[in-house]
């Protein structure tokens, strides 16, 4: 499928890679269809809409940064986007001047049932993971939790 972006102008992106977020994402409700779009280089991707070229969210593996990662995924949330298996978890990041104080956004993941192709972006109640975690820490044992207060 031919996508236009701000970024990178019309590129093809394989099927596989358009999910659609039902429920659009915070903040972008009305932007329900997404191509998935890896970079060649590094853990990052964007997440661009294809309901408006200027609309792409940086995103990334969050166990690249946070090995410890984990959350218990609702299980109204497993129901909704009929997960069985194929399961991809990536998170937003918000790139700062000063590169070393960008953030990604731990609260609420965007989950990826691969299989179908239905994606949200679930924010965890009852959680002590933050919106705004550093992103580079040179606290590599350390857990989420404690980079977090950093």
């Amino acid at each position: 499928m031919k996508v236009e972006t701000a970024q990178f102008g019309q590129i093809e992106v394989p099927e596989e890679q358009i999910f659609s977020f039902e429920r659009g994402i915070p903040g972008f409700e009305s932007h329900t269809r997404f191509a998935l779009i890896e970079l060649p280089e590094g853990p990052f991707a964007y997440l661009q809409s294809l309901e408006d070229s200027h609309i792409a969210l940086l995103i990334t593996e969050p166990f690249v940064f946070y090995k410890n990662y984990e959350f218990d995924l609702p299980e109204s949330v497993v129901e909704e986007m009929n997960i069985e298996s194929d399961l991809m978890i990536r998170n937003i990041v918000t790139l700062n001047i000063k590169p070393e104080q960008s953030t990604i956004n731990l609260l609420a993941p965007l989950v990826f049932n691969v299989a179908n192709k239905r994606a949200r972006q679930v924010i965890l109640h009852s959680s002590e993971y933050k919106s705004r975690h550093p992103l580079w820490s040179n606290h590599e044992s350390s857990t989420p939790i404690e980079k977090a207060g950093e």
